[in-house]
């Protein structure tokens, strides 16, 4: 499970060996607390010591030194006092601070989508659609319910129909495009508002033979000219954070297609309300609903 987008200077490194659902919890809460382009956090099962074979670890990365005695209160209120002093707060060299996070994570299944790393190639079956993610400095390597939770959705959607216009807002790494353009063997537009992102998506397009049909731009939402020319848009994926979403709803809205299908996801439960409100002034209406580890994935259309 990974969540937030890494800071491209993390240096500042806060582990937990704990539990799986403490692991969870305090993960949670540090990424609904923290600016997602500022911290990150990693929570994965420790198979590196047989003795904490059922171990799970926490890390936190911040590019600047975080507030230790804040830090610990705001994990004390969600996991307790006891798991907040077993905070270890420390400095990391300049890394890869996804390749750290994702050391024994194992391939990631929806549908016939399968992402996976270059250690995991074996796993990949004649009917798979494979997405190989290498560690990259930036959100999206599939190991996070929210991109899971949109593969499944676009598996859902591509055993009714295929499209033919798709767009990837906010793409990350880019495994919602690729999973698109590998699929529909179509080019899929997408952008990303982070530079690093973008480099990332491309690179990972590349590897994994699809650089012709998807070329991420720079883009601040759907602001760019790459972006809007490529409308109408029958499939529309935004796997973001619920402000944004809202306050893309009209411009998401001006691209889309007549009776196309949206993806939201980086959604909380608690979020989804709000969002569904914001969209159905749009004129868009919820088909299905996916929860996972505590994110919501919702088609619309």
């Amino acid at each position: 499970m990974l969540e937030g987008l890494p800071p491209n200077n993390a240096a500042h490194l806060i582990r937990l060996v704990c539990d799986e659902p403490t692991a969870r919890a305090v993960a949670d809460i540090v990424v609904e607390t923290f600016d997602p382009a500022e911290t990150a956090a990693a929570a994965f099962e420790d198979e590196g010591d047989p003795a904490r074979i059922k171990s799970w670890v926490v890390e936190i990365y911040f590019g600047q030194a975080p507030d230790e005695p804040a830090l610990k209160a705001l994990v004390a209120g969600a996991a307790g006092a006891a798991v907040a002093d077993r905070l270890e707060f420390g400095r990391v060299a300049e890394t890869d601070w996804v390749a750290a996070s994702l050391n024994g994570l194992q391939a990631v299944r929806a549908g016939r989508f399968l992402l996976h790393g270059s250690h995991d190639r074996r796993r990949v079956k004649t009917n798979d659609v494979p997405l190989e993610i290498e560690a990259a400095l930036a959100f999206g390597t599939g190991h996070h319910g929210t991109t899971r939770g949109c593969l499944l959705v676009l598996d859902a959607i591509l055993k009714r129909r295929r499209p033919v216009r798709i767009l990837d807002v906010g793409t990350g790494t880019g495994v919602l495009a690729i999973a698109a353009a590998k699929a529909l063997h179509r080019r899929v537009s997408a952008g990303d508002i982070d530079p690093v992102s973008v480099e990332a998506a491309r690179a990972n397009a590349i590897l994994n033979g699809a650089g012709p049909l998807v070329r991420p731009v720079l883009a601040s939402g759907l602001r760019s000219p790459a972006l809007r020319n490529g409308a109408p848009y029958d499939l529309i994926f935004a796997n973001i954070l619920a402000k944004p979403l809202r306050l893309l709803a009209p411009a998401v809205r001006s691209v889309a297609a007549e009776g196309g299908d949206l993806v939201l996801s980086g959604l909380l439960a608690r979020d989804v309300p709000g969002i569904l409100s914001s969209y159905a002034a749009q004129g868009y209406a919820l088909r299905r609903r996916i929860d996972l580890e505590g994110w919501a994935t919702l088609l619309l259309r």
